[in-house]
């Protein structure tokens, strides 16, 4: 054991795990934890399970497999760092954990971070993620897997009929709780409070956050939530009902070329996964079972039955190109001041767009929420001097946020190092109080319906005005609403 930290042997409830800790002595790493039964076999399609426990020691130093996906491998703009690079299989519920604690008993605050990638890719175990130096920062730092694709969210009349709540999909927001139940259960003895948790997404991982803070079934399981570039204000937009995907669900059985349920669970998970060329694609999202989420973001939020905790947003500003109608009002209100350049008016519309996008879904939060909003807008482009046009791109702010520029093989400068810092410090200063001021940061304000302004998080840190003016505000408003 390093002298000051944990005994990176640690109990669970399903039987010892051996972690490693880092060369400096200041992390403990347990890797690969199983947080529920393997999802295979007649498991396939149904809740998660209990892990099943083990006897002696489980290693935990290395990564256990990612869910089923299509490994894309390495795109623009994101390279190999923000990608699966780990086997894959459909055995893939396990989560990882950094702990800096000294002690069991230290109750550091914890961070639950869930991937993003569209709901049909991406892992806990991919190299930005790696909570090591977030850490540091006094917070305990988790990562998650959770089913992608159809097998994390198909839905079938037979799947209902089985079921006791006589529902089907939403699988992978099922393995989501899952975790932070197992969270709850045990990461006490990693030295953390399960009092204090806070999930946090980036993009698809957002759309997660925004819907567990709807859904009943994560009441209690976390105290606050910060996303990422995710979906626009009105939330995850659960807006399937049971039929309607059911009907889908047997739709999806016949381009398989299945009779049945049966059939279908004895099928290849990746023949299942991906279509064949000349198959029909049939793509599945979240679904009003009334048990999972019993109704969308803006009717639960209406009736104020939403999980209620201080909550923290924000985007790129590169992620969103601007692609309102080109009429009139955009030229008035952006031409004029560009000084007539279009393609300057649509950066700037589309900066002032970005932010208004967090704020209204803040705004709708905030008529039945008693918790503070902060937003954030990121502005702050990886250096990258091959791919200068890529700016601050969708997921480019999450190196910065976990403090691991030391991932990515870039000309990083002492700015981007300043930024990383004090980023990585506004999160786990919210994990702890769920206020993401502190000593030598930016004052931060929360965004209110009196003050319109977010926090700009690059070079230049401070607050900032949504839209320069109250009749840009009114007009992209309208824009993105009627969306």
């Amino acid at each position: 054991m390093k002298s000051g930290l944990i005994d990176p042997v640690v109990e669970t409830q399903s039987g010892l795990l051996r972690g490693l800790a880092n060369d400096a002595g200041t992390v403990v790493a347990f890797k690969g934890i199983p947080y529920a039964a393997p999802p295979v076999g007649d498991l396939r399609w149904r809740e998660p399970q209990p892990p099943e426990p083990w006897e002696g020691v489980r290693d935990a130093t290395e990564f256990c497999a990612s869910c089923i996906q299509q490994k894309a491998g390495a795109r623009l703009p994101w390279s190999e760092e923000f990608m699966v690079q780990n086997e894959i299989s459909e055995d893939c519920l396990f989560l990882n954990i950094w702990t800096p604690a000294k002690k069991a008993s230290d109750k550091l605050a914890v961070l639950v971070y869930i991937h993003g990638g569209g709901f049909t890719e991406g892992s806990g175990a991919i190299d930005v993620y790696d909570g090591e130096e977030l850490a540091q920062k006094g917070i305990i730092v988790v990562t998650i897997n959770y089913r992608l694709g159809v097998l994390g969210l198909l839905v079938h009349p037979e799947l209902s009929a089985e079921s006791p709540n006589k529902v089907s999909g939403n699988y992978g927001y099922l393995d989501q709780i899952a975790a932070l139940k197992w969270i709850q259960s045990n990461i006490a003895n990693f030295g953390g409070d399960p009092n204090r948790v806070t999930i946090v997404g980036q993009s698809a991982g957002a759309s997660s956050v925004r819907s567990l803070i709807i859904s009943p079934l994560a009441k209690g399981l976390f105290h606050r939530a910060i996303t990422e570039s995710g979906s626009s204000y009105t939330g995850s937009g659960n807006s399937t009902s049971l039929a309607d995907a059911e009907q889908r669900g047997l739709e999806f059985m016949a381009t398989k070329g299945a009779s049945s349920l049966a059939e279908l669970r004895a099928m290849d998970p990746m023949d299942i996964f991906i279509t064949a060329p000349g198959q029909t694609t049939i793509r599945f999202g979240s679904v009003v079972d009334g048990y999972v989420f019993t109704g969308s973001s803006m009717d639960v939020f209406a009736a104020g039955e939403q999980n209620d905790t201080p909550f923290m947003t924000g985007m790129n500003m590169s992620e969103l190109r601007y692609g309102g109608a080109r009429n009139d009002d955009y030229y008035r209100l952006y031409l004029a001041s560009a000084q007539g350049d279009s393609l300057l008016a649509g950066q700037v519309a589309a900066q002032e767009y970005s932010r208004l996008n967090a704020y209204l879904w803040l705004d709708y939060r905030a008529r039945t929420s008693t918790t503070n909003g902060y937003i954030y807008y990121f502005d702050r482009a990886i250096p990258w001097p091959e791919h200068p046009e890529f700016g601050a791109f969708h997921t480019g702010e999450v190196p910065y946020v976990f403090n691991n520029l030391k991932m990515l093989d870039r000309p990083w400068t002492d700015v981007d190092r300043m930024v990383a810092d004090m980023m990585s410090s506004y999160w786990a200063n919210f994990a702890k109080n769920g206020d993401p001021n502190g000593e030598g940061l930016p004052v931060w304000d929360p965004t209110t319906s009196d003050n319109r302004s977010v926090m700009r998080l690059g070079e230049d840190m401070g607050m900032i005005p949504i839209a320069a003016t109250e009749e840009r505000f009114d007009f992209l408003g309208k824009q993105l609403i009627s969306r």
